[in-house]
């Protein structure tokens, strides 16, 4: 079934997981949903059929890293960002402040012009507004857009996580009024506030009256224990509006990803399944399986003799070890494919068992052991 529009409809809720689905022009989602990352319009290392073959309904990829190669110029001009990377799947697009933070040389908020920063890669000096994020998101024909805001390092520091969060919801204003209206894409606004649950609470808030296709919970990942996130969302995730999408970005390892729908989140992004991938650790039904590991040169039985999927299993440990311990990149490729396919597998059981009502045990189950 084709749609004209974006719609989210939350199909069934268990305690506070939800089974829902959301609908684009592009394709439908089914939530949760865990989004593969492919930052630089490719995830590395896996032909975008592949991803498609493991059950993957949407990608994510990032407006910082594009705008700055190979430019929205160059990829407006092939069509869009589907065109461009071949890529049927609906595409999300992360507003780019994550990574100001993170990667930049060297940055400065200025609360009317944005962000004003150097590039990683040359040196350069970028301004990233949330009007031009949301113009280079534009640019990309991306499905999804985030507004722009500012992600602070992790702090105690309650007045200066409170002025970030203020910042962030200026932003989110401005970047409303830049999206306009196109009832074909849909706009989320981002949740800030650190650790702190009334400023999470006034953020959200303030972005309900604002009004946004879906909610993200931001700020994250970025260096607080397990504990603390679950925490956050504790206090934050009962507050969010039940008929709109919950995004949780940059999470997880699969326990988080657990953890985190257990609390009623619906999307989920992370590098993780790709990097651990290139550098030879696995996740298995069993637990995570570091291939280097010299207990695996005589080991002739597969990663995990659950996965049925994209015959995968005809590899062996002792196999994939010598890839790895001889630097072949058919190793990092076979293990990243295997990564995404054991989340896509996740996130189909734990639709499973929601519709069926056992998620609660599931996560139990699974939970200290993945």
């Amino acid at each position: 079934m084709e749609f004209d529009k974006f719609s989210f409809s939350l199909l069934k809720s268990s305690d506070n997981s939800r089974l829902g689905i959301i609908n684009t022009p592009r394709g439908s989602v089914d939530t949760p949903a865990f989004m593969p990352v492919g930052t630089q319009a490719t995830v590395k290392g896996v032909f975008i059929d592949d991803i498609i073959k493991t059950g993957s309904q949407i990608i994510l990829s990032n407006t910082y890293h594009l705008m700055l190669r190979p430019g929205v110029e160059r990829i407006s001009s092939s069509g869009g960002l589907h065109n461009f990377m071949n890529c049927k799947l609906p595409i999300l697009t992360d507003s780019g402040g994550f990574q100001v933070m993170s990667l930049s040389k060297l940055n400065k908020i200025d609360r009317k012009k944005g962000a004003i920063f150097q590039s990683h890669i040359d040196g350069r000096e970028y301004i990233l507004s949330p009007e031009e994020s949301i113009r280079v998101q534009k640019g990309l024909n991306s499905d999804i857009l985030m507004v722009m805001d500012e992600c602070p390092k992790k702090t105690n520091d309650y007045e200066k996580i409170k002025l970030s969060m203020n910042l962030s919801t200026e932003w989110a204003l401005r970047s409303k009024n830049e999206f306009g209206t196109n009832p074909k894409k849909a706009l989320f606004g981002i949740i800030q506030g650190g650790l702190f649950d009334d400023l999470r609470k006034y953020s959200l808030n303030e972005l309900e009256k604002i009004g946004f296709s879906g909610y993200a919970v931001g700020g994250l990942a970025v260096g607080e224990s397990q504990e603390e996130m679950f925490k956050v969302l504790d206090s934050i995730v009962p507050h969010m509006p039940k008929d709109k999408p919950r995004y949780l970005m940059g999470v997880g390892t699969p326990s988080d990803i657990l953890g985190a729908v257990k609390r009623g989140i619906d999307m989920f992004d992370c590098v993780m399944p790709t990097r651990s991938g290139r550098t030879g650790l696995a996740f298995t039904w069993n637990g995570r399986i570091n291939i280097r590991n010299s207990m695996y040169k005589s080991d002739n039985s597969p990663l995990d003799e659950k996965c049925t999927n994209l015959d995968l299993n005809k590899y062996s440990k002792n196999y994939l070890n010598h890839l790895f311990n001889t630097n072949e990149m058919l190793g990092s490729m076979l293990l990243t494919l295997h990564n995404i396919n054991f989340y896509q597998e996740l996130m189909g059981q734990i639709r499973h068992h929601i519709k069926n009502g056992s998620f609660s045990n599931f996560h139990d189950q699974y939970f200290n052991k993945i």
